[in-house]
């Protein structure tokens, strides 16, 4: 039988703690989408909501998310995790399913954008609900490229 080589437990990479988690990818990813995801739901929460079930979705992904990564990051910056492997699929599952749930949460702002721009009000709400729109699809992206870079790494 082949024995496993010292060469291959030391070639594991290592998670970041403290200020190296803002130099490292993917975790250099993780103050972008709490600060883009904190404009989405501060934009939706400006507008006068005309869906509330729409918005409303839109309001429970973007304020969870953005909670559970400064949870995260801040476990990061006080090395938690310990080095553990678990915190790579952790990491990983939590950001795949995040990005699914960030695109379904985008495009329903997305379709309150579109009704909002007809509302009897639509020149503020209507900014707002675009300027939302866009942190949306930045946030998605940004929680996207997270997984993708967290899974090739």
């Amino acid at each position: 039988m082949a024995s496993a080589s010292p060469t291959a437990a030391t070639s594991q990479s290592t998670l970041p703690s403290g200020p190296a988690v803002f130099k490292t990818i993917p975790y250099a990813f993780i103050l972008p989408e709490i600060i883009c995801g904190a404009w989405v739901w501060i934009l939706v929460a400006a507008t006068s909501v005309s869906l509330p079930l729409l918005q409303g979705w839109v309001m429970y992904v973007s304020l969870t998310s953005c909670l559970i990564s400064l949870l995260l990051l801040i476990s990061y910056l006080f090395g938690f995790h310990r080095n553990s492997n678990n915190w790579k699929v952790l990491d990983s599952l939590y950001h795949g399913a995040t990005a699914i749930l960030y695109l379904s949460a985008a495009v329903l702002q997305a379709n309150a954008t579109i009704n909002s721009e007809f509302s009897p009000n639509s020149p503020p709400a209507y900014q707002l609900n675009c300027a939302a729109s866009f942190f949306a699809f930045i946030t998605t992206f940004l929680y996207i490229l997270h997984a993708f870079s967290n899974y090739y790494q």
